[in-house]
């Protein structure tokens, strides 16, 4: 048995080379199911084809502008939040065949199985979030801003994944069973749906548009669209649409400080 590191430079060496090895095991488990590798790459094609020609043709951009270019940053945050759903499901699914509890009897890090499933998850939504912004491209999709403005776009998607993969381990770490989880997700389309992704805030009633305006995931939305410069960004004066790339900072941020101590103190005191 391997002895324990003996300093905080050690214990940091030994916590991400054990989440490493983690993260290969999900991944490669990922790779070994072609159908969910298949499943995973079709569906943003799908969201593409079917809000961008099928709704897209009856929508109307305030301010003018072509509707796919409107939609596309609403989609890539969609599917970032969608994301959460994966990340629930693989986490109360290893727990209910006992494969986190092997894990917490090997000598390993104990925040090894958690960052391993943030670091898997993460790289999934890269290749995730590769494949939509192709989809957007052969749509008509286009960014119109600086290399640097659309690298910070993209920045701003992979941190609102990063937060929602740690209250997705978190939610799976306190589920009492992969049945349960149905219930716990179904908020999550709805969430999506009332924000700015499909429609400005402004064409809502004023009760559903503040509610709208006021979403997590306006904000990002509102800032990747100002940075890809797709319409839609101007014309709302509110504070928030004012502040959004601010905002698509602080919200996930706030996730993280909450849900990462969390998900970390549930996952060693599991059985405790």
């Amino acid at each position: 048995m391997p002895s324990r590191p003996r300093n905080a430079a050690e214990r940091l060496r030994w916590e991400l080379s054990d989440g490493l090895t983690i993260g290969r095991r999900y991944l490669t488990h990922w790779v070994a199911e072609p159908g969910r590798i298949v499943a995973s790459l079709v569906f943003p094609g799908m969201m593409v084809l079917l809000f961008g020609y099928v709704f897209g043709s009856a929508m109307v951009v305030p301010g003018g502008g072509d509707y796919r270019e409107f939609l596309m940053p609403g989609l890539f945050v969609m599917t970032m939040a969608m994301g959460i759903a994966t990340t629930v499901t693989a986490v109360t699914a290893d727990a209910a065949r006992g494969i986190t509890d092997r894990f917490r009897s090997l000598p390993m890090a104990r925040s090894a199985v958690v960052t391993g499933r943030c670091l898997a998850d993460m790289v999934n939504s890269v290749v995730d979030l590769v494949v939509l912004i192709a989809c957007g491209l052969l749509v008509g999709w286009r960014w119109h801003g600086s290399l640097i403005d659309a690298a910070a776009a993209v920045g701003l998607l992979l941190l609102l994944r990063f937060a929602l993969v740690w209250v997705g381990i978190y939610l799976g770490l306190i589920l009492p069973s992969p049945e349960s989880v149905a219930v716990v997700l179904a908020p999550v389309y709805p969430l999506t749906m009332i924000s700015n992704t499909f429609v400005s805030p402004q064409q809502l009633p004023d009760w559903l548009g503040a509610i709208a305006a006021w979403n997590p995931l306006s904000s990002t939305v509102s800032a990747t669209r100002q940075l890809f410069g797709n319409p839609g960004a101007a014309g709302d004066t509110s504070w928030i649409a004012e502040h959004a790339t601010l905002m698509a900072v602080v919200w996930p941020l706030v996730l993280v400080v909450i849900f990462v101590p969390l998900a970390i103190r549930r996952y060693r005191g599991l059985s405790d």
